[in-house]
């Protein structure tokens, strides 16, 4: 794996190149979902905001997890005094490389959507209506982003991968940022959740054709998202948390995924039955010009 590339006097991570590259692909499918429902907005800067609330929360909720070791990291970052601000960036930069939560990121980004929708007031919405709109609009953009995303853990190793394992599609990480032991082969489980994305991005853009009740694609997404999420987590390596001697033994982020789907489950009910959101693409296929 390439946890880094080095362009003479450039060091990048890959995991941030392929953050970018996650982030671009999600707003050209925003973009044409905005196209095609008549929408009047600029996806590239919902995305963009959506972005940086997603890291930001994506790395509160994980060095929440763990407060010691948050606090052990801030003493090495601010050790070497701050007369010597450059090292304390460069130290700063490395500890914020790496160490992201998929559920912190997932509900600062929903509320950063929903603030933008309100904004943006699509289709002429607004207040909650708005924000909840948005929240439809942008679940395949989710979707794939989340699946690209995927790839930077993957080329990078940093530990979000799976257990061993003798199948032909084991993959080491001995240079990885948390490397693998020589010779031993996991689960490649970044790829698994970048083909399961594809799949579910395909799926809600074809929900996306009808009307639908208000809110109903996003129940959708946050059931078939999560139970996906749970679902791969037992075969990662992440420490199962909550009731770790039984045979119901689950990680943080099983957790978060299950309340992923019962979210989604109760807005699918919610919403069943309820008039359907105003649709321009059902009405383009209805009446073609």
């Amino acid at each position: 794996m390439f946890p880094y590339i080095d362009l003479g006097p450039v060091h990048l991570g890959t995991f941030g190149l392929l953050l970018w590259l996650a982030a671009v692909a999600a707003t050209v499918v925003l973009h044409k979902n905005f196209v095609r429902n008549g929408v009047d907005a600029d996806a590239l800067t919902v995305v963009a905001f959506v972005v940086i609330a997603g890291v930001i929360g994506a790395k509160t909720w994980h060095e929440l997890q763990d407060v010691a070791d948050l606090r052990a990291a801030m003493r090495q970052i601010g050790a070497p005094g701050w007369k010597h601000p450059f090292e304390v960036a460069v130290y700063f930069l490395h500890w914020f490389q790496a160490g992201f939560a998929w559920f912190g990121g997932m509900l600062a980004g929903i509320a950063m959507l929903m603030w933008q929708g309100r904004e943006a007031k699509p289709e002429g919405m607004t207040g909650w209506r708005a924000a909840v709109r948005m929240l439809d609009l942008a679940a395949p953009a989710a979707a794939i982003g989340y699946g690209v995303g995927r790839l930077g853990c993957f080329t990078s190793g940093d530990g979000d991968y799976g257990i061993p394992t003798k199948m032909w599609w084991g993959v080491g990480f001995p240079h990885g940022l948390v490397p693998t032991a020589p010779g031993v082969l996991v689960q490649p489980t970044p790829i698994f959740e970048l083909i399961f994305s594809l799949i579910l991005a395909w799926f809600i853009w074809q929900l996306g054709k009808k009307a639908r009740p208000l809110g109903w694609i996003t129940g959708v997404y946050l059931v078939i998202s999560g139970l996906g999420r749970f679902l791969v987590e037992m075969i990662r390596i992440n420490p199962k948390i909550y009731w770790p001697k039984s045979a119901y033994a689950t990680s943080n982020a099983q957790a978060a995924a299950l309340g992923s789907v019962v979210a989604g489950i109760l807005l699918m009910l919610y919403t069943r039955g309820k008039a359907p959101a105003p649709s321009p693409v059902e009405e383009a296929v209805a009446s073609p010009s």
